[in-house]
Parts: C-alpha cells; sequence; structure tokens
C-alpha cells in the first residue's frame, strides 16, 4: 500500500523508445487538491510521464498507484475510469461541431443523446469553474482559448478529478492566462488536483503549490514553490548555473532597413490577413510584433521574404545609400540573394524547412548551394556550417550524418534557426524562434538574435511570449486582427497595456 494522501503515486516507470529511454526510474507523488508544476528542459520525459498516467503510453517498467491502489492504464478511457484527464497542447475538436458536440463526443450516454440536457451540465460545469462557454458555438468561430476551455470542460464532463495541462498557455494572451488561473485555483478550491507541464518559470511561481523536476529522463528533485525561485528551478532543470536575463544591448547605429506601406494581404481563400499595415524595420534593432495567434504575423514575414503574394500596398528594401528597391514582384531566392532571411519555425517543423530523411550537412546544403557552387563539389561549407550549429547550438545529435527526423523537436528547431543565422542576412525575419524550446535553448537563441543586432542585422522578431518581447525587443509592433493596433517602445511598455492592444481593448497604442 501507497500513502493515501497521494491522489497519484508513480513508482519506478521507465519507458523507452528505440535506443531513447525517455523516463528513467521515475517515482513521483500528486497529492489531493494541490496544483503541481511539472519542469524539465526539452526530451527531459515530461510529456511522455503524462501521457503513461494518461493512458496514451504504456509504461516499459515500474507501478502507478491511485489512492494507494495498484492500478493498470492501457487507455484514455481507462485513465478516466480512474478519474484522469489530459488537455493536451494541440487540441481534439471537430471544427465544424458546437461545443456540447465536441464534448460528448465519443461517450456512451444511456437511451438518446439529449444535447439540451448535455447543454444544461456543461452550463452547472461553467458556473461551478468561471469558464466562459457558449455550448452552441461551432469550434470554428473560438479563438484559441476559448478552444482550449472546450477541452477542459470536456476532461471535466467526463467526471475528471484529476486535470493534467501540457503547456496550457503557449499561446495565450496575459488576459486570457489569468482567467485560465483563476479557473485552475476554483478547481483546487473544490479538491480537484492539476498538474500544468511548462517552461514559463513566472507562471509556475504564480499558479503551483509544488514545482518537481526531470532531467534528461530521470527525476531530479521537488519543492515548495513558496520556498525556491526561478533560479534555483532553471538550475535544477539545466543542472548548472544558467543566467536568467535576456540583455537588450543598445540598437546600433539605426536606420531603416525595411520600409512597409499599406500593406494588405489576403490569404488564398480571400480572408483579409493584413489590413493597411505600415511600419519601419530598423538595422540594428529587434522590432518584436506581438499579437494573439492567427493575427497576421505569419503572413507578415512571408509577404517580406516574396512567400506571400500582396494584394495592394509596398515593402521597400532600404539599401546603405538610402537608395531603395521594391521587394514586391521579386521572387523569393531573389530576395534571400539582397540579405533578407526567413527563419520560421512552423508548426510542422519537418514540413516546411527541413527534410527529415536527409542529414544534418544535407539540409545545410539546401542553404547553402543558392550561392552558386555547384551542389555535387561542395560539401565542405555545409558539413562545416552543420558542425558549427551543433557546437555552438549544443544541439544534442549523434553527429552531423544524422537524419534530421531522428532529433527531438527543440533540436530540430535549432538546426533551423541556426541555418538561417549562419546564412550572414542583413535582416533576419524570425517567427517562433523558441516555440516549445527550455529555458537554456531559449537564451542561446536571444543571445544569438542580440549578436545579430549588433552586428547591425535588421532582426524582425514574432514570438508567443509577452514577457519576453518586453525583455528582448527595442520596440514592439502589435497586430489585433491585421491590423496595427500600435508601436511601443520595448524598455518602457507596459504588459497588460500590450495585451489589451492585442485584443483591441487598449485601442490605438503609442507611436514611441
Amino acid at each position: 500500500m501507497e500513502k493515501t494522501n497521494a491522489a497519484v503515486s508513480m513508482r519506478n516507470i521507465t519507458k523507452i523508445f528505440g535506443t531513447i529511454v525517455a523516463n528513467d526510474d521515475v517515482s513521483l507523488d500528486i497529492h489531493k487538491g494541490e496544483i503541481l508544476s511539472l519542469l524539465g528542459e526539452n526530451g527531459s520525459g515530461k510529456t511522455t510521464l503524462m501521457n503513461m498516467l494518461s493512458g496514451i503510453y504504456f509504461p516499459d517498467a515500474g507501478q502507478i498507484f491511485i489512492d494507494g491502489k495498484p492500478v493498470t492504464i492501457a487507455s484514455p478511457r481507462e485513465a478516466f475510469d480512474h478519474g484522469i484527464g489530459m488537455i493536451h497542447q494541440h487540441f481534439k475538436l471537430v471544427d465544424v461541431f458546437t461545443a456540447a458536440e465536441n464534448i460528448v463526443l465519443g461517450l456512451e450516454e444511456e437511451g438518446r443523446l439529449d444535447l439540451n440536457r448535455a447543454g444544461e451540465r456543461i452550463r452547472k460545469i461553467c458556473d461551478t469553474y468561471g469558464f466562459d462557454v457558449d455550448p452552441k458555438q461551432k469550434i470554428y468561430n473560438m479563438s484559441v482559448s476559448q478552444k482550449q476551455t472546450v477541452e477542459i470542460v470536456k476532461v471535466l464532463y467526463r467526471g475528471a478529478d484529476i486535470l493534467i495541462l501540457d503547456e496550457p498557455t503557449a499561446v495565450l494572451t496575459p488576459q486570457e492566462t489569468e482567467k485560465l488561473f483563476a479557473v485552475l485555483r476554483n478547481m483546487k478550491k473544490d479538491g480537484k488536483t492539476v498538474v500544468i507541464i511548462t517552461h514559463k518559470l513566472h507562471e509556475v511561481e504564480e499558479i503551483s503549490d509544488r514545482v518537481a523536476v526531470l532531467r534528461k529522463g530521470k527525476y531530479i528533485g521537488e519543492m515548495k514553490t513558496s520556498e525556491t525561485n526561478a533560479q534555483e528551478m532553471t538550475n535544477m532543470m539545466v543542472g548548472r548555473e544558467v543566467a536568467l536575463n535576456i540583455e537588450r544591448p543598445k540598437p546600433v547605429d539605426p536606420k531603416p532597413r525595411i520600409r512597409v506601406e499599406n500593406l494588405t494581404v489576403r490569404s488564398s481563400d480571400g480572408v483579409l490577413k493584413l489590413d493597411d499595415v505600415s511600419f519601419e524595420a530598423k538595422a540594428g534593432e529587434i522590432l518584436g510584433i506581438a499579437g494573439i495567434s492567427g493575427c497576421g504575423q505569419k503572413e507578415l514575414l512571408e509577404a517580406i521574404a516574396g512567400l506571400q503574394p500582396v494584394e495592394s500596398g509596398t515593402i521597400e528594401y532600404i539599401n546603405d545609400d538610402e537608395t531603395n528597391e521594391s521587394l514586391i514582384g521579386k521572387d523569393p531566392l531573389q530576395i534571400a540573394a539582397m540579405g533578407v532571411s526567413l527563419s520560421f519555425v512552423p508548426e510542422d517543423r519537418l514540413g516546411m524547412g527541413l527534410v527529415g530523411s536527409m542529414d544534418l550537412t544535407d539540409n545545410m546544403m539546401l542553404r547553402s548551394f543558392r550561392r552558386g557552387k555547384s551542389v555535387f563539389t561542395d560539401r565542405k561549407t555545409p558539413k562545416k556550417l552543420a558542425e558549427k550549429v551543433v557546437e555552438e547550438l549544443e544541439v544534442n545529435t549523434p553527429g552531423v550524418s544524422t537524419p534530421v527526423r531522428r532529433l527531438s523537436g527543440g533540436n530540430v528547431q535549432k538546426v533551423l534557426v541556426g541555418r538561417e543565422i549562419a546564412s550572414s542576412p542583413t535582416v533576419l525575419l524570425s517567427a517562433y524562434a523558441v516555440r516549445g524550446l527550455d529555458i537554456n535553448s531559449s537564451y542561446t537563441i536571444y543571445n544569438l538574435l542580440n549578436e545579430q543586432k549588433k552586428n547591425g542585422v535588421a532582426v524582425v522578431y514574432v514570438g508567443e511570449d509577452l514577457d519576453v518581447l518586453l525583455e528582448l525587443c527595442d520596440r514592439i509592433l502589435v497586430l489585433c486582427s491585421g491590423r496595427v493596433s500600435g508601436i511601443v517602445d520595448g524598455e518602457s511598455a507596459d504588459k497588460n497595456r500590450v495585451g489589451m492592444m492585442m485584443t483591441r481593448l487598449g485601442g490605438g497604442g503609442l507611436d514611441e
């Protein structure tokens, strides 16, 4: 028998995929009525461990106890039978269904499914915890935060007492995060147990009661959140002292490099993505772009890089001698030859940007063969570049001849970003460069971006974490529904004000 104040006890859990030990003899207790943060770098085994608790994977060794009794969890349905539900990073909702239809989907209820009765039960759950959900609203009409709410209600509707949330705030504004945290606190008051897998330490400090740390698949330790700090948590995750401040060197001789005026872009199906957008990106500075997911950030960078047709407006590249060249009408290769480099870290890293079956050297060659050298003769330069990226960004790989698809997501990302930076651009367009990366890797990339800035490169940085945007960027362009909500100074901007501007509540911003 395990001690019963633990809602869940995982003992000596091991999970192996091929040659990779994802979890190595991990023992962890999750207590009733607490919010536990599960911390660790990329590839430390956090999500794998929780996937075993929620029935997606089955442990190769070890035992799970619930309320002191040994259990076997071989499917998500068995996890629900034990009151455990997981809300994943990528939502599993049917777009054309309503919230209520998604919530009851797959449930075996007695008799005919009564959506009105289900709607009443959903409203009751929403009232209890402070959710804002219209059961009749279609998923495709919802914001990211509303979709996440539907996922959480779906799990509660199935009777979960233990909720696991994987990176729940990755794409939320500060206001949406606050709302989510208020709901989680209400759940805790109601006796529910919550586990959050996250990278954001300031959120860990704000919401959790206890922190458990994994490193390279092993359980390192735990502490009460009130008795630790961001520095100690980071050191435990990484295994050594890590500097936690993003430097913001003064802009280096800033002069306009890219000028965008009255830019309007529609998607291939006619949806307005950018509406009359104007701004300047300067050499020697980092211009941040803030906005909730899908507000036109992607289209903006792709329009500058020549990958997105433009309906109206101008995009000009300004040379050192102050002569202008229009980028509209040039193809992506011509624009890249001018020094405009797009490092876009898409959600599907391997579908766009890298070829999974090719090794690191060949993926570097995809970039460098454009320089006019024969693909067949020059393998040395890309190989050196691959070795440099592996060394400087600490890419975890057996060697540069390893196929890219065998690397973890975080390591694939380092290769993507490193390759663009190594092409010596004059303009670096970087989107989601640290998406899903752990703290140590993220800071490596922030430092690389700052190095580019010091070299006089115009860096345009699209990011999801507002705290980072405010710490890293010199100026921040705020987009809301494809329009410019304002341009603010990075050093003096207020986080909540920027969050309001992202949702149009803040009205026009200050052009500072």
